[in-house]
């Protein structure tokens, strides 16, 4: 199968998808080996692909330069999310078939970040559409090109991809997810902070709606109490760290 990213880049599917643990960070899902800001550097200087520029923020994937797999990605996470059950062709995504990537042609291109998030019940998946208009069809397959990560695929193109279960890969920055499962506690709570992130919340944080910061400081100190699964409610809580600081200290008027 041959896939087209942006308007005209393409690159052929094989049986070889990545052995990297996603690292859900929030505003990113990445899938790479590198484990610091300036391995980061590096990593972009040694391969080609898609790559982010001051103030462009596409989807990052990059391939090396002499075999032209695919060796890393990073997939940016939309504002705006709706519940799954709004979407059919959603809902019966085509089952993931693993597959790597390997480049047509060593060059660099552009591919726009997804607009949409769909989130399942329980956020036990993730999907994410370039456009609304991607549910006018249905989607022709998912390509598994990581563990529990997949690209999705519309009459040949890459419209979107999809992250199962996706609290399992909730991280800090550079660091491996923790490997054991999570509790049901910070399940909750991951659900919590994907609202607090996303839109129409977002905005009511920002405007200072007395439920939606009663929400912030309550989610804020359930994750500061939380000693189990540690490790994931500690990088939940930098996902809401800046809003905490700005807004979390505001006091409603008792309206």
């Amino acid at each position: 199968m041959k896939l087209t990213f942006g308007n005209d880049w393409r690159a052929t599917v094989t049986d070889e998808p990545l052995r990297i643990k996603p690292r859900f960070l929030g505003t990113t899902v990445d899938i790479a080996q590198y484990a610091s800001a300036a391995q980061r550097v590096r990593f972009l200087a040694d391969t080609f692909g898609s790559e982010d520029w001051l103030w462009d923020f596409p989807d990052v994937l990059r391939f090396a330069p002499y075999s032209r797999k695919l060796v890393g990605v990073q997939l940016r996470i939309p504002f705006e999310s709706h519940s799954v059950e709004d979407a059919t062709h959603v809902r019966s995504l085509p089952e993931a078939r693993p597959g790597g990537l390997r480049a047509d042609e060593a060059r660099d291109f552009r591919h726009e970040m997804c607009t949409v998030a769909y989130r399942a019940p329980g956020d036990t998946a993730f999907t994410c559409l370039r456009d609304l208009a991607v549910l006018d069809e249905p989607l022709q397959a998912r390509i598994g090109i990581a563990p529990d990560l997949a690209l999705l695929v519309q009459q040949g193109t890459v419209v979107g991809w999809s992250l199962t279960d996706p609290i399992r890969y909730v991280t800090s920055a550079f660091a491996d997810p923790d490997p054991t499962p999570p509790s049901p506690a910070v399940r909750r709570l991951f659900t919590d902070c994907l609202d607090l992130i996303s839109l129409p919340l977002f905005y009511d944080v920002a405007d200072g709606e007395p439920p939606a910061l009663a929400r912030l400081r309550a989610t804020d100190e359930a994750l500061r109490a939380q000693h189990e699964d540690h490790h994931r409610a500690a990088a939940l809580r930098e996902w809401i760290a800046t809003m905490v600081e700005y807004y979390g200290m505001v006091e409603d008027d008792g309206s």
